[in-house]
C-alpha cells in the first residue's frame, strides 16, 4: 500500500490502476511449470473489457525470498515499480528513480 500511494503522487495514471495481491500465480493451463524461471513474485493484467489494468505481487514467492519485513517491504516495492513500468512503458528508473538502491 505504501509503494502505491508513493507511486500514485508521482504518476497519478496509476489511479485507474487495480492494485492486488494474490497468494500465487497461476500456471497457464498447459500443465507446465516455470521449470527453468523462477517462480515470479508479481504480473501485469492488461486493461480490457470496461475492467483496468492490475498489478498483481505474489504473496507467498516473495514471502519465501525474504527474511523480515523490511526486506519483505523493499522487495514488494520493487515488484510494484517493475510492474507499473510495464503498464507505463517506461523503465523501472523513470518510475522511481531510487529503483534498485539498498
Amino acid at each position: 500500500q505504501d509503494s502505491v500511494e508513493r507511486l500514485e503522487r508521482r504518476w497519478p495514471q496509476l489511479a485507474d490502476i487495480d492494485f492486488m495481491v494474490l497468494e500465487v500465480p497461476r500456471l497457464d493451463g498447459s500443465g507446465e511449470g516455470w521449470s527453468d524461471e523462477a517462480v515470479p513474485l508479481g504480473g501485469t493484467i492488461p486493461a480490457h473489457e470496461g475492467h483496468p489494468a492490475r498489478v498483481v505481487v505474489y504473496r507467498r514467492p516473495v514471502e519465501i525470498r525474504t527474511k523480515g519485513r523490511d526486506a519483505r517491504a523493499a522487495l514488494v516495492h520493487e515488484v510494484v515499480v517493475e510492474q507499473v513500468a510495464e503498464l507505463l512503458g517506461l523503465t523501472p528508473e523513470t518510475v522511481d528513480p531510487r529503483y534498485g538502491e539498498d
